[in-house]
């Protein structure tokens, strides 16, 4: 397994980069005996250094503060790993039952967040991310956490254009925090791919992450010229959610949502899948190494971010970016109109 040049940042990427939000109590409580596990798992499975993407949303702040507590247990020299920190949330007080920022989402946290994006915000977000994560470890990837969720809650063109602008404060603060070696490369993550398309076109940005979007369900036209694009100005592009939130590999959510065949659209979601399963099986290859592999082939994408709560399953996520796909699969999945026929990359 080689690690790849992160555009011009001088920062270099492996194949498959782990996602932490297991560590923040997503959907449930992970023990720390479970949560050191996977950490151990993934530093015996990958060439150094290992890449953890992490949020101070995840769990108001808990991953941040899970993860580093677990590094310095383990011992983990700050040179073996690069840590990716998504900004844009900043832990405070529980002053109810529940978190409110996110209800029912994250289990057993002592902790609420507010959204923070703007000039200072940012700031005060990277600096409470250093704080959690213990000092030892320090981010050296950064960027603005769902830049588009952010977007769509305006409530009319002037406040978008406000949340905009809030935005591209955000990514001047983080060019200053680059410039000023606190962090080696900036980008940006999002679900909706045109969100990051307008960014782009507006910022200097080191690599992106598209989250549900470029996929062996998903992959509009669109979208694949705007990542040639990205290639050519040498921007590093890391592949995330390319389960669709695991509904592609026998899951009940799809895209975080939890859905029955109970409509038109949802139906056509699930022939698709029990057609997609049995290719696979006719070919001996596992549902997850497809959507690896396709993940992977379009030019510029040197990553994808894959997490889990299981450790047993770090091994297996690190064979599906070194497996081989069957040519045959390949071609019988475009003939059964399941990858566009017109997609490039095969």
């Amino acid at each position: 397994m080689e690690h790849t040049p992160a555009g011009k940042t001088g920062i270099r990427l492996p194949p498959i980069i782990f996602g932490t939000s297991a560590f923040g109590n997503l959907y449930s409580a992970l023990s720390d005996e479970t949560l050191t596990a996977i950490v151990r798992e993934c530093l015996t499975h990958i060439p150094k250094p290992v890449v953890f993407d992490s949020a101070g949303k995840y769990g108001a702040g808990l991953a941040l503060e899970k993860l580093g507590e677990i590094l310095g247990k383990l011992k983990v020299p700050a040179e073996d790993i690069l840590i990716s920190n998504k900004l844009g949330w900043l832990r405070t007080p529980l002053t109810g039952p529940e978190p409110l920022f996110e209800k029912g989402v994250w289990i057993g946290i002592n902790h609420d967040a507010r959204q923070s994006i703007s000039f200072n915000g940012i700031v005060e977000c990277m600096e409470q991310g250093n704080a959690l994560l213990g000092g030892t470890y320090k981010p050296q990837m950064l960027s603005v956490h769902d830049p588009d969720e952010y977007l769509a809650a305006a409530g009319n063109d002037n406040e978008f254009d406000k949340r905009f602008r809030n935005i591209l404060d955000a990514y001047k603060a983080l060019s200053v925090l680059k410039s000023e070696g606190k962090a080696k490369a900036i980008g940006v993550g999002a679900k909706n791919w045109l969100t990051i398309r307008m960014i782009a076109d507006k910022v200097d940005l080191d690599w992106v992450m598209f989250a549900n979007s470029m996929t062996i369900y998903r992959h509009p036209k669109d979208l694949l010229d705007f990542m040639e694009r990205l290639k050519e100005k040498g921007t590093a592009i890391i592949n995330s959610a390319v389960f669709h939130a695991g509904f592609l590999t026998g899951g009940e959510y799809f895209d975080y949502v939890r859905i029955k065949p109970d409509s038109v659209e949802n139906r056509a979601k699930f022939q698709w899948r029990d057609r997609f399963f049995s290719l696979c099986k006719k070919h001996g290859v596992v549902p997850a190494n497809a959507c690896v592999q396709f993940a992977l082939t379009p030019p510029g994408v040197i990553s994808v971010s894959l997490n889990t709560s299981i450790p047993d399953r770090i091994k297996k996520n690190v064979e599906s970016v070194e497996c081989e796909i069957p040519g045959d699969f390949w071609k019988e999945m475009v003939e059964n109109n399941l990858i566009d026929r017109d997609y490039p990359y095969l």
